[in-house]
């Protein structure tokens, strides 16, 4: 298990990251989520040794693992190096050939069936066609990924920590990924904003506010809890907002009535013909009342006021994006779209085979294009864009505009505000109406101001998802690649609340399954060895 014990951590410019955390992970599959810049992937750090805390302690339980977000690699490693088993393989080799000196004998140890582990574990994560002398130059990142995943497999590690293990992995790779860490064992630690790998997990822990909830349960359970803690919190902020206002009503109320008593006493007493003395005793007597009802009434106030923020501290501030975007709507059966016999190249390879890819779009069809990464998906969504001209072939595209968000997200000025590229791509709306649109896109106040290169990247992702929905003429086809990547949970959420709003056709490039489903994606194309095919969808 992992026992973290008042751990504090800033980083050199002072900047404070964690203050005595405490917690324990058990053995099992716990997935930790947060927002963008919570500390995830700096916590794992922290428990695998490669960051130090400024005080504290963190106590692993056994041989840990631990697989960083990125891998540093040099051009020239081989895959048996990057597995860590290059020198107990030359060894065996040294030996199988007659050199029985005793340094090759400790070099190899136990691990006598070193090469029949490491190519079961390779095969296990589909790397069956990936050679132990073959360099990492030639591998795709996804096949990275799953070499550094398969590097600690090979230790037996008792803990595991794995920092976002699906980025650049495709569908066939996540589920056989998903299928190792079902096996595991020991103490799963794992960072990741993929729902479908998080709904496999025992427990979620939840870093935020200076600690670690945990929910018992996968993501889906964590979500229901979530949003029944929501819906009690909204209730106890209303209650305590109605209270706050009848001791307000109440308080008013008092201090009237002792107004009203105090001018009726001192009327009576003059009337009465009492003496000085006497009518002072009296006058004091009554502001000594009224002083203590006023203090009683301000007690219950402050009382109330401290239930009120107490109850808004405990309301999450889980923003959603809700659009109305009739512009963007198509027709059911209007042609939007229609490619014959596409056909291009890449250096010496075609990507498309037989006569080419065809594929018609009619009406507000929602279609995920899926595939194994190097299928051609991104160069489909640059030659339907017409950011890449066909070699072969013909393509006509429909009325209404052609948007296409890049994995780059390299649409937007780094240089100008969200603002002012909102203005750009949308010249008519009046200052007061981009102001109101990038409200709805969480944009408010003086972060409408910001420039671009200054935003998260899901910021970044938002920002440009307004300009490309409101620029004019409204586009009638979008085009998304990987819009997922790098993205937290909160921000994907956000990210399926536009798209759900948006009336028009799209075609989105995805290994996200779950995201897939949010955005009610009714047709599914697969790019397979240079066929696009209709499949099924695949199942929850």
């Amino acid at each position: 298990m992992i026992v973290v014990s008042n751990l504090s951590f800033s980083w050199p410019d002072g900047t404070s990251v964690f203050e005595d955390l405490s917690f324990s992970v058990p053995a099992g599959r716990t997935g930790l989520v947060a927002p963008n810049g919570a500390g995830k992937s700096t916590l794992l750090r922290l428990i695998a040794g490669a960051l130090r805390p400024a005080s504290g302690s963190v106590a692993v339980e056994g041989a840990p693992g631990y697989l960083p977000q990125t891998l540093p690699l040099a051009d020239d490693v081989t895959v048996a190096e990057m597995l860590e088993v290059a020198p107990v393989i030359a060894a065996l080799h040294a030996i199988e050939s007659g050199d029985v000196s005793e340094d090759h004998f400790t070099t190899v140890g136990s691990d006598w069936d070193i090469e029949e582990r490491a190519r079961a574990v390779l095969d296990r994560l589909g790397l069956t066609d990936v050679a132990l002398d073959r360099t990492t130059r030639t591998l795709s990142g996804g096949q990275v990924i799953s070499l550094g995943l398969a590097a600690q497999l090979l230790k037996r590690p008792d803990v595991l920590l794995l920092d976002e293990p699906t980025n650049n992995l495709d569908l066939e790779a996540r589920h056989r990924l998903y299928e190792v860490l079902q096996d595991y064992k020991g103490a799963l630690l794992l960072v990741s904003h993929d729902r479908m790998l998080l709904d496999r997990m025992d427990r979620i822990a939840e870093l935020g506010g200076g600690e670690l909830r945990f929910y018992g349960g996968n993501f889906t359970e964590y979500e229901t809890a979530v949003r029944e803690a929501r819906e009690v919190a909204e209730k106890n902020v209303r209650n305590a907002e109605q209270e706050l206002r009848r001791e307000k009503r109440e308080a008013q109320q008092a201090r009237e009535r002792a107004q009203r008593r105090a001018g009726n006493a001192a009327r009576n007493l003059k009337s009465a013909g009492l003496s000085r003395l006497h009518a002072g005793n009296h006058q004091r007597r009554a502001q000594e009342s009224a002083g203590k009802s006023a203090e009683v009434h301000g007690q219950r106030l402050d009382a109330a006021k401290a239930r009120l923020d107490q109850a808004e501290q405990a309301l999450r501030d889980d923003q959603r994006i809700s659009l109305s975007l009739p512009e963007t709507s198509v027709p059911a059966g209007r042609m939007v779209l229609v490619g014959a016999g596409m056909r291009v190249r890449q250096g010496d390879r075609q990507i498309f085979a037989g006569d080419g890819a065809d594929l018609t779009i009619r009406g507000p069809e929602r279609i995920a294009l899926t595939g194994r990464n190097g299928a051609g998906k991104s160069t489909l969504l640059r030659l339907i864009s017409g950011d890449l001209a066909l070699e072969a072939g013909s393509l006509t595209r429909g009325q209404g505009r052609v948007a296409y968000l890049s994995q780059r997200l390299d649409l937007l000025d780094l240089g100008r505000s969200t603002a002012d590229n909102l203005r750009a791509f949308a010249p008519n709306l009046r200052d007061a109406q981009v102001m109101h649109v990038l409200a709805r896109f969480l944009f408010r106040g003086s972060r409408a101001q910001l420039p671009v290169g200054a935003l998260s990247g899901g910021e970044r992702l938002r920002a440009t998802l307004a300009c490309l929905l409101y620029a004019e003429p409204a586009p009638q086809l979008l085009l998304l690649d990987e819009p997922t990547n790098n993205l937290d949970l909160v921000s994907v959420a956000q990210l399926e609340g536009a798209l759900q709003s948006y009336e028009g056709a799209f075609v989105v490039v995805s290994h996200d399954e779950r995201f897939l489903r949010e955005i009610g994606v009714d047709r599914w194309l697969r790019l397979s060895e240079g066929r696009l095919l209709e499949t099924a969808a695949p199942d929850a």
